[in-house]
């Protein structure tokens, strides 16, 4: 599971900022709306007729796969990057 997300931003100035989330304080911050979440998953899995099941387990595949991840966005003044670890 991911630990750490860093996210860094080119200011326009052209010095970089950047922003340590840690994952798991986000994640107890949040969980009054993962109830909200699960149920709408829920209902989006019985809708497209997809067993709920299977996605859990497709939606833990993708979140244990994350750490090591790199997102980079470069165009024009706008430079952004963010990494899983």
């Amino acid at each position: 599971m991911p630990q750490l997300v860093t996210v860094r931003r080119r200011r326009p100035d052209g010095r970089p900022r950047r922003l340590f989330v840690p994952v798991l304080p986000v994640l107890v911050l949040l969980s009054p709306l993962l109830l909200l979440v699960v149920l709408g998953g829920l209902i989006a899995c019985l809708v497209a007729r997809v067993r709920p099941l299977g996605a859990l387990a497709g939606v833990a595949r993708l979140v244990w796969a994350l750490p090591g991840t790199r997102f980079e966005l470069v165009q024009g003044r706008t430079d952004v990057r963010i990494e899983v670890r």
